[in-house]
């Protein structure tokens, strides 16, 4: 990436979420970034709502999401990200365990940028973050600069 971009990292699972940040910057991914192990909380950062750091107007977030997390599931912060006119330019890559390719359809259909299927093996799940860090290093994310839907 060649700008700031910020990434927010949404998975309940620590030791994922660890693994995933460990492994993009071996891939020389050096982004600040941001972790929720909830989708009440990345909602709430990204909408300026509840308690708790905000994400801030004329910077560049790009969202790695996972589906099964408490509070609000994936699904729904994918879907409410990508009703409101400004967050819909934020790209969103599902990093999941669910292959269920219903699910895989309805997120595409939602407007996620992409879909990976965490593997359930270490060495294949370091290989995997490691690419989706060289995925990272060359696209280009749009800041964000509208207003929130809540204000």
């Amino acid at each position: 990436m060649e700008k700031e971009v910020i990434i927010i990292i949404a998975d309940d699972d620590q030791g994922h979420a660890t693994l995933i940040e460990k492994n993009l910057k071996r891939a020389g991914i050096m982004n600040a970034i941001v972790h929720f192990e909830n989708g009440e909380d990345v909602l709430n950062f990204l909408f300026k709502t509840g308690e708790g750091e905000f994400r801030k107007l004329g910077v560049s977030y790009l969202l790695l999401l996972d589906i099964r997390m408490p509070r609000i599931d994936g699904m729904d912060v994918l879907r409410i990200i990508k009703q409101d006119q400004e967050l819909v330019k934020m790209p969103v890559i599902i990093i999941t365990t669910t292959d269920e390719p219903r699910e895989i359809e309805m997120c595409h259909k939602l407007g996620c940028n992409s879909y990976i299927t965490k593997p359930i093996d270490y060495d294949k799940f370091v290989e995997v973050i490691k690419q989706l860090g060289l995925y990272l290093k060359i696209i280009q994310c749009p800041n964000l600069n509208g207003v929130y839907s809540n204000d």
